[in-house]
Order: structure tokens, then C-alpha cells, then sequence
């Protein structure tokens, strides 16, 4: 991977949808060399693909928030028991598995607070082997687009 394929990288990061020829022009190539390197970098998995953001607030998921999930116990069995139990949850936008504090961060989108009450009662700590949860509720998320 040279200096044009991260130029090329760091256009898509941004602007998934450009054209082809914007593309090019953006990185100073002509538009079939790109094409090439663009098509090259898909199949080489470094493109893995492309989506849509979302605005959650106009799909009724309005509050984000992070929480913070530290397990009771650490065995294999423990942790592939709520890995796959949390992954099951359609308001878990995205888990992590970290170190620090915390054994997993999970990104959280749900209507508002009180729907997040719920969520975190019935459903966030009653996940397998959860010891304790803590929530970080997003006031403002700054874009970088």
C-alpha cells in the first residue's frame, strides 16, 4: 500500500458515495488507475465495504449512550455466554471488548432516558455473568465528516 491507495483510503473514509472521477481527481489520478486501485483495495479486504449513517434521532433512537460492562467471572464459557447474548440486543449499536475499568463498552441507541431505564434493567443487566454497568449518557457527539 503506498501514499495513493491511503489518499484514496482516507477520501472514502469521508465520502463513501464520491464518484469514481471525483475520486480520481481528488488523489491525482485518472479515473481507470483508480478504479483499479479502488477494486484492488476491496478485494484485498481493506475496503470491507460501504453504509449509510444513519441520524438515530429520525429512526426513534434519539439517545446514545455508552455503558461500561464488567464481568463477574472471566471463564472461556462466562464471556462467549455474553458475547453472544449482547450481540442478540438490536439496541447494542457496537460492542467491545477492552481493557482498563471496564471488560466490554458498548454503544447504546434507544429512544430516550426512560427506554434506556428499561433497556439497562431488563435486558442490559440481566445478560449472563454481568457484575456491574456503568452509563455514560452522550449530550453532544461532535462531527468529524
Amino acid at each position: 500500500m503506498d501514499e495513493v491507495d491511503r489518499s484514496i483510503l482516507a477520501v472514502l473514509e469521508r465520502h463513501g458515495r464520491i464518484s469514481n472521477s471525483e475520486l480520481a481527481a481528488r488523489v491525482g489520478l485518472s479515473p481507470s488507475p483508480c478504479l483499479r486501485r479502488v477494486r484492488q483495495l476491496e478485494e484485498a479486504g481493506v475496503i470491507r465495504g460501504y453504509r449509510a449513517l444513519i441520524d438515530p434521532a429520525a429512526v426513534g433512537r434519539g439517545l446514545r449512550v455508552f455503558a461500561g460492562v464488567r464481568l463477574m467471572r472471566h471463564t472461556r464459557a462466562d464471556v462467549v455466554a455474553f458475547e453472544e447474548e449482547v450481540m442478540g440486543l438490536s439496541e447494542v449499536i457496537a460492542c467491545h471488548h477492552i481493557t482498563g475499568n471496564f471488560d466490554y463498552l458498548l454503544q447504546v441507541e434507544v429512544a430516550d432516558l426512560p427506554a434506556y431505564e428499561e433497556f439497562h434493567a431488563n435486558q442490559l443487566a440481566a445478560l449472563p455473568g454481568v457484575g456491574t454497568v456503568n452509563s455514560f449518557v452522550i449530550m453532544k457527539t461532535l462531527d468529524t465528516a
